[in-house]
């Protein structure tokens, strides 16, 4: 309720019908007050004029005017009471009969004996007096006029203040009447005016508590009329523009920084995480190659097979340590997307194919059979290079832990396309055991390896399905690992590069 008060709409309202009151009450105390005297005032000069012409007609009778006809069209024009008497005190010309007896009875009670009382006297000087009486009998208050015309005649004249207090009484009433409808119809035009003043007001304060939440969407209506609000409103709306251009820069700004600080802390982790992989991992074959350094500086064997073997395994741990370092530098730019993929449309089919054939030599020594289920062709979109290592990583881990069942070695490889969903999936199954339920998901974190002893020679290094994590995931495509019944398979999808019509 408080709000709805302090608001400036109900302000201009109040004021309004306020001042209309007010100018009502004005009206109506100045109609009780001045009307009356200034009705008297008035009638008093009237009544000076009137002995004037009167007297005038004495003074310069014209037989062109009939007198007795004069002054009854004066007596009637102002609603006087004429009394003409001759210095005998014998009336000459009268407009009421009684006004002679009345005047007799007010001449001995009121007028000669209250002559030098001046409490009603309006007008007075040597032949002439204005003043305001009361008859007793009827109640009546009178001016009346007491004069000496220049021919020693007495003029009396009369004027009842009655109907200028019942005029004062009708125009109050009046008053009060067009007041009430005044009042109503100010109350309406003070709320149209209202209404009409406060809506661009409003509009404008609603704009700005939505540009202090930062909302700039709406903006003011301009119209033809150019007053302050207009002015205002074009003010308002030129600032929202600034301070919206502003603070989206400022949120560019932002934007940027925070990705600069986001890639610097994802650097600062890389390195740190780099650094704690190669010590972990290069503290077994530093060991080696320092064993073995120690062995031949201090000519531990003197015949040259062992030192040749000496100086082989310490070549093979320094080419080991240098696989394992640009394995790692590889998998650390993959896992946090500091390497772009050249991706073009090749064959997987030949891919695979061309992996398989890399490695029959050791497939024929383990006496390894490997079947493909595919099409002769099944054209994908991705990078060749990196795809390539999602295969032999997933044939190599294959080939490592394949076992007979049912009287051979089994690898099988298909690749089967998916039109609706625009995919193609690479599965490698292998004959053997499967991977324990609570392996399934470490196997792809770098180091991880199912193999209790961790011998060097058949274990790998633990990066391999690490870098097929980080590749899919770059690629945001499936991968992952099922147990089979008689094996296990691992998976991958690809994109197809579905042919142009």
């Amino acid at each position: 309720m408080k709000e709805k008060l302090k608001s400036v709409r109900v302000k201009l309202f109040l004021t309004i019908c306020i001042a209309t009151v007010v100018i009502i009450c004005f009206l109506i105390v100045t109609n009780n007050v001045v009307l009356e005297a200034f009705y008297l005032y008035s009638k008093q000069n009237t009544l000076r004029q009137v002995y004037k012409q009167i007297n005038a007609y004495y003074n310069n009778p014209s037989p062109d005017v009939d007198l007795e006809m004069e002054l009854g069209r004066i007596a009637v024009n102002n609603n006087f009471d004429i009394l003409i008497c001759s210095d005998e005190n014998v009336s000459i010309y009268t407009t009421d009969n009684d006004f002679m007896t009345t005047l007799e009875e007010m001449n001995a009670i009121t007028y000669y004996a209250n002559r030098t009382d001046q409490k009603d006297i309006l007008y007075s000087d040597e032949n002439m007096d204005v003043r305001k009486i009361r008859e007793r009998k009827s109640g009546i208050t009178y001016i009346l006029l007491s004069a000496v015309l220049d021919n020693g005649y007495s003029l009396y004249i009369r004027i009842p203040i009655a109907p200028i207090q019942e005029s004062v009484k009708i125009s109050n009433n009046f008053l009060l009447l067009i007041g009430g409808i005044t009042i109503l119809a100010a109350g309406i035009f003070a709320s149209f005016i209202s209404k009409k003043f406060t809506e661009p007001i409003l509009e404008l304060n609603g704009i700005a508590k939505k540009m202090a939440k930062l909302d700039f969407s709406q903006k003011y209506r301009i119209t033809d009329t150019e007053d302050e609000i207009n002015t205002l409103g074009k003010s308002i709306n030129s600032m929202s523009d600034k301070l919206e251009a502003t603070i989206k820069q400022l949120r560019n700004t932002n934007i940027e920084l925070e990705k600069d600080i986001e890639e610097k802390s994802r650097i600062d982790e890389m390195r740190k995480q780099f650094i704690s992989d190669v010590s972990h991992e290069l503290k077994t074959p530093i060991a080696l190659i320092q064993g073995y350094s120690e062995g031949l500086l201090e000519n531990v064997t003197t015949d040259e097979e062992s030192r040749r073997f000496y100086a082989e395994v310490i070549l093979d741990e320094t080419n080991k340590m240098d696989r394992l370092v640009k394995q790692l530098l590889e998998l650390m730019k993959l896992e946090y997307g500091k390497r772009e993929f050249q991706n073009e449309k090749f064959n997987i089919v030949e891919l695979v194919s061309e992996v398989i054939r890399k490695s029959k030599v050791m497939l024929e020594e383990n006496q390894i059979t490997v079947e493909i289920d595919s099409d002769e062709q099944v054209n994908v979109n991705a990078d060749e290079f990196y795809i390539e290592q999602v295969v032999t990583n997933y044939f190599t881990n294959a080939v490592k832990h394949v076992l007979e069942v049912d009287g051979k070695k089994l690898i099988k490889i298909t690749i089967q396309p998916d039109i609706e969903r625009n995919k193609v999936r690479i599965s490698v199954f292998n004959t053997g055991e499967n991977i324990q339920e609570e392996d399934l998901n470490r196997i792809w974190n770098r180091f991880y390896k199912v193999d209790s002893s961790r011998n060097r020679e058949a274990g790998g290094s633990g990066i391999g399905l690490a870098l097929v994590k980080a590749i899919m995931n770059n690629y945001q495509n499936d991968y992952g690992v099922v147990n089979k019944e008689d094996g296990v398979e691992f998976y991958f999808d690809l994109d197809l590069e579905m042919e142009k019509a």
